[in-house]
């Protein structure tokens, strides 16, 4: 018989990274906002594209669509979130973030730009390029295709 030894099986430590990283930017933004993973997401992806359908938003973020219409409940009752009827599809609504929901996103970015700085750092520079590029690779490898740059336009300002 031959054994699996999943500390050694890449994707097994591939998602274990992932998700202990999921949980500890979960503490950053469900400690201040008490946020779900998913709420943050839909955040997030929206405050990245300013306006995405709810069904962009979960090809975009790898998440069900039921997780992101519950999510989207979430984000509107908060008053964090706004729809409007798509012109293209009648059937379809675009999402925005509102003011407030502008607001809370801009906070959480800072936050997590200092978790990641703070991680960064641990890593150090060649380190972190060196990572950058086997994602990149593994992302290759896998077809995945991002809707935006990696690390090179990872933060802008809001205009």
């Amino acid at each position: 018989m031959i054994r699996l030894i999943l500390e050694a099986f890449l994707p097994y430590r591939l998602h274990r990274l992932g998700s202990v990283i999921s949980q500890k930017l979960k503490g950053v933004y469900g400690r201040k906002y008490g946020m779900t993973v998913p709420d943050w997401r839909v955040l997030s992806t929206l405050g990245q594209f300013v306006q995405l359908t709810a069904k962009a938003i979960g090809t975009h973020s790898a998440m069900h669509k039921t997780k992101v219409s519950r999510a989207v409940a979430a984000l509107e009752k908060r008053r964090w979130l706004a729809r409007s009827r798509n012109p293209d599809d009648r059937r379809e609504e675009l999402l925005t973030l509102t003011t407030a929901g502008l607001k809370a996103y801009n906070d959480i970015v800072s936050d997590m730009i200092g978790f990641e700085s703070a991680l960064t750092e641990r890593l150090g520079v060649k380190n972190v390029a060196e990572l950058e590029t086997v994602l990149m690779q593994l992302e290759q490898a896998l077809d995945i295709s991002e809707q935006s740059s990696p690390s090179s336009q990872r933060t802008t300002s809001a205009e």
